[in-house]
Formats: structure tokens, sequence, C-alpha cells
């Protein structure tokens, strides 16, 4: 597997949008130049773009429309719109960051713009593309079976005891995993080598290049169960009824069914090196939008606690370091962020371009 930072530093840079200085910014005309333009089209991942679409209407007296949209369309879509000149498509929120970083940033179908504004309260990590939202994805447990979490290490999850036991959506049909993968071995394969040392007395040896593909192989031979949604995932831990012992790697958002289906997940915490990875979201504008000034407007107001605020609810984190997690988000990821694998953009053109490798390595080492 292939190491691309410095190429995928020119290439973000290239493709970075330029925006005005904060000095230069003026979002009372930005306002007003929104409202001579046609009606905005947005589209996310989740169901909650169709509430800050209306939000948004309401506050600026504009009439976008917000949709819902898995990321592999989205991209889809705008590649087809900007092949053929006919841009339907004005601002996309795709949370398939690397396939953003590898595929429509270089071909210049969108472009990034950082409200200026904003800018001193949002990473640099964060800003190229810009990173909207990141969604945690974390190990998660059965409050009902447990006092507390089962695991303390996730090499564990790869031991005899929690053979088949371990539910998580197919990394063959999630990208989000693939990047996990590739990010952990880019950027903390020495914790989990260090992590298995913690475990098990010993220093880790493998032939398979990193601690990281050591730790994916045995996992993936150790048979999780494999779903097509957090959903699934999320009901093999901790649906009512569920007398089984899984742990479940899930995004926060399924901890709202703890009170809207009666669930009974609990938050891993403590678990060496990490207790999950965050699987961001990246908002663009496409290129040749009818309505430029909306589109940055809408982004704008991503930006800002009122426009994520139906998103925060479900525990995604905003970029902006002055939004903060509602204080009865169900999850309680927000006390725990440090115990996270946070998405960094800097990889982000080799985990795009490992991704087959990863998902190759998976089918391989994969036994049910």
């Amino acid at each position: 597997m292939r190491t691309y930072g410095l190429l995928a530093g020119v290439v973000l840079a290239a493709a970075m949008g330029g925006g005005a200085l904060a000095e230069d910014f003026n979002l009372d005309s930005l306002i007003e130049a929104a409202k001579k333009e046609p009606p905005l089209s947005v589209y996310d991942s989740t169901g909650k773009i169709v509430d800050m679409v209306e939000a948004f209407n309401a506050k600026y007296g504009l009439k976008a429309e917000g949709s819902k949209s898995k990321a592999t369309a989205q991209l889809e879509t705008i590649i087809r719109e900007s092949q053929s000149g006919n841009i339907q498509t004005d601002v996309s929120f795709i949370s398939d960051p690397s396939a953003v970083i590898g595929q429509l940033m270089p071909a210049g179908f969108v472009e990034n713009w950082v409200p200026p504004d904003l800018a001193k309260d949002i990473s640099s990590e964060a800003q190229n593309p810009l990173l909207i939202v990141s969604s945690p994805n974390i190990l998660a447990y059965n409050t009902k079976l447990y006092d507390k979490c089962p695991i303390t290490n996730i090499w564990q999850l790869t031991e005899a005891e929690w053979k088949g036991k371990v539910s998580m959506q197919d990394p063959l049909g999630k990208p989000s995993y693939t990047d996990w993968f590739n990010q952990m071995r880019s950027r903390i394969d020495d914790k989990i080598a260090a992590a298995y040392e913690k475990q098990y007395g010993k220093k880790l040896e493998t032939d398979l290049g990193s601690a990281t593909q050591a730790f994916v192989a045995a996992l993936a031979a150790n048979g999780p169960l494999l779903t097509d949604s957090d959903s699934a995932a999320a009901e093999a831990v901790a649906a009512p009824g569920q007398s089984e012992p899984f742990i479940g790697l899930v995004s926060s958002a399924k901890f709202r069914d703890n009170a809207g289906k009666g669930f009974t997940l609990g938050l891993c915490a403590g678990v060496d090196p990490i207790i999950g990875f965050s699987n961001p979201t990246v908002g663009v504008i496409v290129k040749g939008s009818d309505s430029p000034n909306t589109a940055k407007l809408f982004v704008h107001y991503a930006m800002t606690a009122e426009g994520i605020a139906p998103q925060a609810d479900d525990g995604k984190l905003s970029s902006n370091s002055t939004v903060g997690l509602p204080a009865d988000e169900p999850s309680g990821i927000g006390k725990h962020l440090d115990a996270m694998l946070t998405y960094n953009p800097a990889t982000g053109l080799e985990d795009w371009d490992s991704r087959q490798d990863w998902q190759d390595f998976w089918r391989v080492h994969y036994k049910r």
C-alpha cells in the first residue's frame, strides 16, 4: 500500500477554492445576492438535511430544496451533470471524503469554500476540503447484559470469545471502513502495535507489513457479523429482547434508539487505543451552479450552531470549534472525543487509491 502524502497536498492545494479574506467578507451582502438567484438544490446522505434547509429558508426567506441521497449517488450525479454541462445540483454534502479528494476535486467538478468569518474557528485540517461534520462510529455494548463495556483493548475483538459476535457494516460496501483501516495504518500504526503488546505481553510479530494489517486480518478471520446498515449493527447489540452478547461498531446517531425504540446501547469508553473513528461529511459547491451566492450562504449556515443543530442532535460533530453537542446527546461521545481516531484529509488521496487494496485484503481474510 502506497503513500501519497506529498501528492495529496499538491492535489488539495490545487483544488482549493478561493475566498475573500475575513475582513472583506460581508454576510449581509451575501444574503442580498442570494435573494436574486434561483432556488438552491442541496443533497446530503442524512434526512436531517430536509430540516436544515427548511430552517434556512425560514431564516433568509429563500426557496432552497434539501434531499437525502447516498454518497455514491451524489458522486455519480455530480460527475454526470458536470460532464454533460447540465448542472442541477448546487451544494453537496458527501460522506465519502476520499472520493471527493480523489475524484471530484482533481477533475474540477466542485469548489471548496470556507466561510471567511468562521475560518479562524475551523482547524486547518478541516478546511481543505471543508469538513462540515464528523459522524462518530463507536464501539458499543448492551447495558442490559453488562455493567460496563466487556472489552478494554481492540485486539480482544479478534479473540475466540468474540468470534461471530462483532457487528459492523461490511467494509466491501462501506468506504468509511476502508478509510478507517488506511488512516489507522498511516497515522496510528504504532499505537495498534503497542495495544497488542499491552494485551498479550509480547511484541507483535507479523509478515503482513503493519500492525494495522495484522489487526484487520485477525478481525476479519474472527467472522464479524456484517450488515448493510448501522441500524442492523445496532439491533444485533442492543435491540429489545437481545440476549446474545455482541459488541458493535455503530454510528453515534443510533443511540437515539435507546429512547425511541427501547434499545440499550452503551458507549465503550476506555478501549485501548481507540474507541472508534469519525467519518466526515465534506461540503462542496458544484461548479457551474447558477446560485453560487446562495450555495455559499447555505455552507455558511451549516457551519453555525443554528444550522447544524439537527445533526448535532445525533452526536455529529461540527468542524466549527465553537459549536458543541447538546447536553442531552444520547451517546455521550462528547466526553470521549480524544479517544476517537478523527479523519485527516491529508491522507485522503492515499485512502482513495488504496481502497480496492483494502477491500481485497478484507475479502481474502474474512471467514464466517
